[in-house]
């Protein structure tokens, strides 16, 4: 597959001619979901789910469907009847060629005396696993993840053993857009370092293959 890093948390993946989307939110280029066959959302938080994107990316695509959990589909599923898929951890599907296996219930606490949200991972092709904003570790060996490298809810020594317990082949960051540049580097060092798998920081547009 190719791997196209949006802003913040947005991934765009391709493989034969079909393209995958995860998380185009508010965060994300206001195109970030033109173009998908596939959109997944993680979770309901604007950084990862904007209602205006994704409705431009199904109209923009009549065959474009999306797969995300209830509280996502519940806003959308109305006006894209048989487009729009509830989906839940343990859950497996195919869309547009791509196989694709749901980990995860529950967003990360970001403070006690605040409930928290569900939140679904998606490992696509059994190699990539994009976690949402949760540090889900998917019952399944990962080639590629995508790491959160920054968030309310997160500090460095947690996405280090994050790694250290996933043990990918490599990771690659998303959830970014906090992260002020003058501080990349203080999170480069410590990944490499601590982290115990190759760690890379792909800039919006920048595309590798995984």
């Amino acid at each position: 597959m190719k791997l196209t890093k949006r802003l913040h948390s947005c991934v765009q993946l391709e493989k034969d001619g079909r393209v995958l989307v995860v998380d185009p939110g508010a965060f994300s280029e206001a195109d970030a979901g033109l173009g998908a066959d596939v959109l997944l959302v993680t979770h309901e938080h604007p950084d990862h789910f904007d209602e205006g994107r994704l409705r431009a990316a199904l109209d923009a695509n009549p065959a474009a469907a999306l797969w995300t959990l209830r509280s996502v589909a519940d806003q959308l599923s109305a006006a894209y009847p048989g487009r729009v898929h509830t989906v839940g951890h343990g859950d497996t599907f195919t869309a547009a060629g791509f196989e694709v296996q749901v980990h995860g219930e529950l967003h990360a606490v970001i403070h006690p005396d605040m409930p928290r949200v569900t939140n679904v991972g998606f490992l696509v092709e059994g190699s990539l696993f994009h976690p949402g904003d949760a540090l889900t570790v998917p019952d399944a060996p990962v080639e590629t993840l995508m790491l959160p490298v920054h968030a309310p809810w997160n500090k460095v020594g947690e996405v280090i053993d994050y790694v250290r317990e996933v043990k990918p082949a490599r990771a690659i960051d998303i959830h970014d857009a906090y992260l002020a540049d003058i501080a990349r580097p203080i999170y480069d060092r410590a990944l490499e370092l601590l982290g115990g798998a190759p760690h890379a920081r792909l800039a919006a547009g920048d595309a590798t293959d995984v």
